[in-house]
């Protein structure tokens, strides 16, 4: 009876073992799928969602697949740092996300103390990479050469312009709105008014009031599709004619939703549109035969799968310390965005950053187009 109570012991931690062995590897995606930025968690999860199909179906990686966890931050830090505590618990390895600053920043210091590494398709705000963390990385830009390319853009194509500079409070908001400022200051132009708004505002009346007082012609607009969208709509409706310029986080179609035909004549920066990129054409194709339509940060976020993936494949590991090393010594990395490498603190080698302006096409629908 004790032998063979013995051997059923043995046998059950040989299967837990073996489980435990050659478990799937457990990939986070977080970002906002509920709330007013729902369509920018519903990129980040198609895009990931998509490229570890694609992983799996070549085999996986280092003989083991990937599955995919999603946690809903719904752009709250509070509820950020639940959803990086709950990976860890769960035994996430790898994260795809988050989409905004202020929540990628605190829950990259929990991934970093439990051994995580952060992959994030769409934080700009400098801090994120810019505190020696062993684990950041990001396969977008930074704020601080986002607002060099816009605030020259300013400087050179609305030389008499009177300029408000309105930002909505955020890491990435703020952050943004103060980097172009620093650009267009260092450029000659000075700002007519400086306001911080919040997010969630709906009534931009008084401030409005304030650019009609201060005979506002341009608006930088540091924050996101959801206040710009109402901001836009608002100050045509008042009459105001001064054209907003904004930066990555108005890129959704959303916006037109909410603007309507006040959009056209919008201005932001953004990286070139990965949709266009050889690499990526059949991965688009994949999506919209789907029904879903890859803008913005979808293939940003399908990249930085792609990225663990083959970093992980190089590294012949799939230990996250292993993995974070090969990403910054073992690039070039062939992604849907084209090649990526990235320096000693996880940003890019390569980024870049290029002006759209939204127009309304022949068949009535809205679009932003790179000039």
């Amino acid at each position: 009876m004790k032998k063979s109570l013995l051997s059923a012991v043995a046998l059950t931690a040989l299967v837990a073992f073996s489980g435990s062995a050659f478990a799937d590897v457990l990939l986070g995606v977080g970002g906002p799928i509920t709330g007013p930025n729902a369509a920018f968690g519903a990129q980040l999860q198609k895009g990931a969602e998509q490229a570890v199909a694609d992983i799996n179906a070549a085999g996986g990686i280092n003989g083991e697949k990937i599955t995919v966890t999603v946690g809903d931050d719904a752009s709250d830090p509070t509820q950020g740092v639940s959803v990086a505590n709950k990976f860890a618990a769960d035994g996430v390895k790898f994260v795809v996300g988050h989409f905004n600053s202020g929540v990628s920043i605190p829950a990259s210091e929990v991934y970093a103390e439990n051994g995580i590494v952060e992959v994030t398709p769409a934080a700009t705000n400098p801090v994120f990479t810019e505190r020696g963390l062993w684990n950041t990385f990001r396969v977008c830009g930074r704020d601080d050469q986002q607002g060099i390319v816009a605030g020259k853009y300013i400087a050179d194509n609305f030389k008499d312009a009177k300029v408000a500079v309105i930002h909505d409070k955020t890491p990435y908001g703020q952050g943004l709105a103060d980097e172009t400022k620093k650009a267009l200051n260092a450029a000659g132009v000075t700002e007519v008014m400086y306001e911080g708004v919040n997010t969630g505002d709906k009534d931009f009346s008084a401030l409005i009031a304030k650019m009609k007082q201060a005979n506002v012609s341009l608006i930088y607009w540091g924050g996101l599709h959801t206040e710009a969208g109402l901001l836009i709509r608002q100050t045509a409706d008042q009459g105001v004619k001064a054209p907003l310029f904004s930066g990555d986080g108005i890129v959704s179609n959303e916006l037109a939703s909410i603007a309507g035909d006040a959009v056209v004549g919008t201005y932001n920066t953004f990286g070139p549109d990965p949709r266009n990129n050889p690499n990526a054409k059949e991965v688009v194709e994949k999506f919209r035969a789907a029904g879903f339509e890859p803008e913005a940060y979808t293939l940003y976020a399908y990249a930085s799968t792609q990225i663990i993936a083959q970093a992980a494949a190089a590294a012949g590991s799939n230990d996250p310390e292993a993995v974070a090393k090969a990403i910054h010594e073992k690039g070039p990395f062939k992604t849907v965005l084209g090649e990526l490498s990235f320096n000693e603190k996880g940003d890019r080698t390569d980024a870049d950053y290029v002006v759209y302006q939204w127009k309304k096409s022949a068949d009535g629908k809205y679009n932003y187009e790179q000039l």
